[in-house]
């Protein structure tokens, strides 16, 4: 049985849940990290060198770490009917390209807002780098509301993995930028993603903390 250790909390580990979600597979998820600690105990840091989550056990000892790593890798595996991995080779890239940009861009972007604003106590907040967090996730955002103007799905007709972690970072914002600009594309986009029941399982049911 697949493991995935990690808190379910974490917007890295809800990427490989939402993935395994789409894809049916029997797991077990371990709560390590945040408030469960472990990941810094020479048992987790075996598996996982960085002390992050989440981490991929298989039965026979094999271990991945990255998130998107690691939903690419399941997809690679288990995918045979296309549900979450583009068998067109441009279109599996393009995937990749958004969750690569979901690391680059918009994560880096949002962390700041979200660490102010869920977890810094509001008389430690600095105000300064929260907006400046607002401003660049607003930009980035916007960039994808372009870019959904002409595409369904960020790898285009059909949904698929490079949706998922970008979908994660769009779950974040609407509740962190309820003043946020017009962006219809990317609301349509939104509305259809976060109706799948995967997302519900294992995103929308899990509050910002």
């Amino acid at each position: 049985m697949l493991k995935i250790w990690g808190r379910n909390t974490s917007s890295n580990v809800q990427k490989v849940m939402w993935a395994i979600g789409e894809l049916g597979l029997t797991h077990e998820r371990i709560d390590v990290g945040g408030a469960f600690g472990k990941n810094r105990e020479a048992e987790y840091l075996a598996m996982n060198p960085n002390g992050l989550v989440p981490t991929l056990q298989e039965d026979d000892g094999f271990l991945l770490w990255e998130s998107n790593s690691i939903v690419r890798y399941l997809a690679g595996k288990f995918d045979k009917s296309g549900i979450v991995e583009p068998k067109d080779l441009r279109q599996r890239a393009v995937a990749s390209q958004w969750m690569d940009w979901q690391l680059s861009v918009v994560g880096p972007a949002i962390t700041p807002l979200f660490w102010g604003l869920i977890r810094t106590p509001p008389e430690k907040r600095d105000m300064a780098a929260i907006k400046a967090g607002r401003d660049k996730t607003v930009e980035a955002m916007t960039m994808l509301d372009r870019h959904l103007a002409k595409n369904d799905y960020v790898a285009g007709l059909a949904f698929s993995y490079g949706d998922i972690p970008v979908a994660i970072m769009c779950y974040r914002y609407v509740q962190l930028v309820p003043d946020r600009p017009a962006t219809p594309n990317l609301d349509r986009w939104y509305a259809a993603v976060s109706s799948r029941q995967a997302f519900k399982d294992h995103v929308g049911a899990v509050p910002l903390s």
